[in-house]
């Protein structure tokens, strides 16, 4: 499969990206590359990033001349660019940079307030530019428009156009995330509650793309900040009380810390350090005022009398509360809450709650036209080619939408139970007529509630009758267990505790099967500790379920999950039962999926989950087995996928089990070829994906006997990025279930197209893009995309066609659910990543033996 390949299957669609063409009007500008060597006076290195924009900023108003008059393109690093040459190969300068600071003026006594006065700051640098290298744009773009794939200095490229707009962006004052922008305005904010406020901004970068050379990638972006305003009103609405005199101050402290505030009696901005120790009121320090007589002396004062007397300012209810404390730990300088707004644009990184999120997902919801429209208008206000960098480069930026040609490739045909077949329509089936491939049968089960507003017995009758309907031998539940109105108002953990306690004594035997019913539909606190008590302490698989409608359709989709995780087979395809996939069916291939969950904002000490799903039972590809380990928090590259055991005669890794399912599973057949589908990773990533992870499967490979090597297929699977596709013909609807995108706006390093399998029927669909590092395999372009679509359709949880391919869609399920009830305290290393090698780490008992065992998904 070359690089440029594209697929010929399906039905052509009119689709209009979010990749607006980018026109050169010459061809001769060069970027100069200059190394950045930035030094205090004491030879120290500057690491500041901040500070060493300021820094180099100075040193072009300062030395202009000498600069050629030449503006640059600076992001803070060691790399610094501009249109042309300076005068000399090498240059050195002297900058000095002064700042203006509060500090505290007269007398000291320890822990007291001093009066504040401007503080004129001035610091010496050294700065030297080296030459580098040139990066001919014209030369570049043109050998894109070829089809020619770029060489590392197309790569670079883009990064320099995309410091020109982060640098615009950034002198316009908004907030810069990567290359997302959020400005100041009013209009861009959502109110979330809790203190949080939604920014919506724009996401714009410029990829270079086989079709037209350079793109920009335009799209809405939405990020979390606190909200704007009085101090006071954020900690109310944060700690979700009424008055100030609710407020929990040690709370307050820790969350106020670092953050930038001004002052309303003289416009001046500062960051918070922490509180005072009384209240205004109270808090006392000694001022230098002068009498009548213009003679100097000291007073002991209050905060309150001080604003009263210098600013005219009678405090009204601050007065009574703490004062926050703007200066540094020897020199406090206090400042009433009241004379206190939060600045704008400043970022929460914590995770919001299960309100917040809903809200969010509410606010930001948008269909296909909407998105579309809003989308354009940004390219057309936000005038990137104007910028004076971008116009010397000769950069015009279309102002419509990339207009090309994609393909909906046709849905497999699926097999339910007595050989009835159907083909889905729209990404989605129906299965109430129908009959589960192969149910499983349910003995020793019970039911338990923790929620009053559930009917315990309806419930129950519900479930079996529909799991009856569905082919499933289910008997009547052995216990129906309410939970004690006494253990209600204590802890999750004790609740749950207190439930296996009444299970214990209802049950002589252990069940294979509990559902468990939640007091609420999502996000509940019960449920982390929930299934940390059933997989990894008793080993009991469990199904929960919410409050909320419970009606047929409800119970279907809830028997699906059930006869799932208990080892049935829900559907499969036809394609399967035809071998209609010869590379895959007519040599023994593993297909594996692998994940890394992290831990949510604000828990950055919680070990991430690494999942690997691999296939079973060749020659099938709907069935699946999964296996999890901890590792380093947010370590994204697998580190356990081969781990030798001490005696150094065997392999303790994810993948050895793998291999050792598929087998046993499979009439004793080795895998000849070995399809790898890995999430969550960037492109600057992907050649570690190949010399780490890829090397540890191969291993691990070796470690299990003799025998040739498998071939191997690499794809990565991205969904973290920011292109979209719409119908040209009709835009308010979302592309169809199976779109294909394969021209135009992939970039050409290597085989990549962009797929929508699912049916969007909220929002605007996000497609998936798949990028083939490495194919020995040799599909066909067409037959990998449909390889790639049919395993969006053997998700067993789920009656619809899924975004992604479904080995992914299991790992980050089993990931994200273990992720629920792992904790810090438990895990331990003492491990460090030596160069390119990520080491192994002690796996955690995360799942009781009977569960990881039988971790099927059908």
């Amino acid at each position: 499969m070359t690089r440029t390949a594209v697929g010929k299957a399906g039905r052509n669609i009119n689709i209009l990206s979010n990749h607006f063409p980018v026109r050169f009007t010459r061809f001769d500008t060069v970027f100069y590359q200059y190394t950045v060597s930035m030094k205090h006076e004491n030879e120290n290195v500057v690491e500041n990033k901040r500070m060493s924009r300021k820094v180099i900023e100075k040193m072009f108003q300062t030395y202009r001349s000498e600069l050629a008059n030449k503006d640059y393109i600076y992001g803070g690093e060691r790399s610094l660019f501009t249109v042309g040459p300076l005068s000399q190969s090498m240059l050195e300068f002297a900058v000095v940079l002064e700042e203006i600071s509060v500090r505290a003026a007269g007398s000291h006594s320890e822990g007291h307030k001093k009066r504040m006065k401007r503080v004129h700051k001035t610091t010496l640098f050294k700065v030297t530019l080296n030459y580098a290298s040139k990066i001919p744009l014209g030369s570049i773009a043109v050998a894109l428009r070829r089809g020619e794939p770029p060489e590392a200095q197309g790569a670079l490229m883009v990064m320099v156009l995309n410091l020109i707009l982060r640098q615009q962006q950034a002198r316009m004052g908004c907030l810069l995330v990567r290359q997302s922008f959020f400005n100041r305005d009013p209009k861009s904010f959502t109110d979330l509650g809790g203190g949080v406020t939604a920014c919506r901004g724009v996401h714009s970068s410029f990829l270079a793309t086989v079709g037209g050379g350079f793109s920009l990638n335009m799209d809405v972006a939405t990020t979390m900040i606190l909200t704007p305003g009085p101090v006071i009103d954020l900690l109310i609405a944060n700690q979700n009380v009424e008055e100030p005199k609710q407020v929990n101050w040690i709370k307050a402290k820790r969350m106020l810390r670092n953050l930038r505030i001004i002052t309303k009696h003289n416009k001046m901005e500062h960051k918070i350090t922490g509180f005072s120790e009384f209240p205004c009121n109270q808090q006392r320090f000694l001022w230098n005022v002068r009498d009548e007589d213009r003679e100097c002396r000291t007073v002991e004062i209050t905060v309150s009398e001080y604003y009263k007397r210098r600013y005219q300012l009678d405090l009204s209810w601050s007065s009574e509360y703490p004062c926050l404390d703007i200066g540094r730990q020897r020199d406090p300088i206090y400042v009433p809450l009241e004379l206190c707004d939060l600045i704008p644009l400043q970022r929460y990184t914590k995770a919001l709650s299960s309100k917040q999120r809903a809200s969010l997902v509410q606010q930001s919801r948008q269909k296909p036209h909407e998105k579309r429209k809003i989308i354009t208008q940004a390219v057309r206000s936000n005038n990137y080619d104007e910028d004076p960098l971008l116009a010397a480069c000769g950069i015009q930026i279309e102002k419509e939408m990339t207009r090309l040609t994609g393909r909906v490739l046709p849905a497999p045909r699926l097999i339910f139970g007595n050989d009835v077949g159907f083909t889905p329509d729209r990404g989605q089936w129906k299965i109430s007529d129908k009959i589960l491939l192969d149910p499983v049968k349910i003995g020793v089960w019970a039911v338990v509630n923790f929620s009053a507003r559930v009917d315990l017995n309806y419930v129950s009758r519900e479930v079996i009758n529909c799991a009856r309907r569905k082919g499933i031998h289910i008997d009547h539940p052995q216990a129906l267990i309410m939970e004690q109105i006494r253990y209600v108002e204590t802890g999750p953990i004790i609740r749950v505790e207190r439930m296996f306690d009444q299970l214990r004594k209802e049950l002589h035997d252990k069940p294979h099967f509990i559902l468990c019913i939640l007091p609420e539909r999502k996000h509940n606190d019960l449920y982390g500790p929930w299934k940390k008590k059933c997989l990894q302490e008793e080993g009991i698989m469990s199904q929960c379920m919410g409050t909320g409608k419970h009606n047929e359709t409800y119970f279907q989709n809830l028997i699906l999950k059930i006869n799932v995780k208990l080892g049935g087979i829900n559907w499969v395809l036809a394609l399967e039962d035809r071998k209609a996939i010869p590379l895959v069916q007519k040599k023994a291939t593993l297909i594996l999926g692998l994940d890394v969950s992290h831990s949510s904002a604000g828990h950055s000490d919680t070990p991430s989950i690494a999942a690997v799903v691999g296939s079973r039972c060749w020659p099938s590809i709907s069935m699946y087995r999964a296996s999890v380990r901890t590792q380093s928090p947010k370590m994204e590259l697998i580190g356990s996928l081969c781990i030798p055991n001490s005696n150094g005669h065997g392999d303790d890794g994810i993948i050895r089990e793998m291999l050792f399912e598929f087998y046993k599973s499979s009439k004793g057949q080795k895998p000849e070829q070995i399809i790898i589908f890995r999430d969550g990773v960037s492109e600057s990533q992907f050649n570690q994906v190949l010399n780490i992870e890829v090397d540890q499967i191969i291993k691990a490979y070796v470690m299990m006997g003799e025998g040739p090597l498998p071939k191997i297929t690499v794809i990565i699977a991205q969904k973290n990025h920011h292109t979209k596709l719409f119908q040209a013909d009709t835009p308010e609807k979302n592309v169809p279930p199976g779109t294909v995108v394969d021209t135009s706006i992939v970039n050409g390093r290597h085989h990549n197209f962009y797929m929508c399998a699912h049916n969007g029927i909220i929002g605007t669909s996000r497609p998936v893009h798949y990028h083939v590092l490495v194919d020995e395999i040799g599909f066909g372009v067409d037959d990998l995309q449909q390889l790639v679509l049919s395993l969006s359709y053997v998700y067993q949880r789920s009656n619809s066609a899924i975004s992604i391919v479904a080995p992914i869609a299991y790992a980050h399920h089993a990931a994200a659910q273990l992720s629920q009830f792992i904790k810090f305290e438990d895990y331990a290393s003492d491990a460090s990543p030596g160069e390119g090698v990520v080491p192994p780490v002690p796996e955690l008992p995360l799942l009781n033996t009977d569960v990881q065992n039988s971790m099927f998904f059908c």
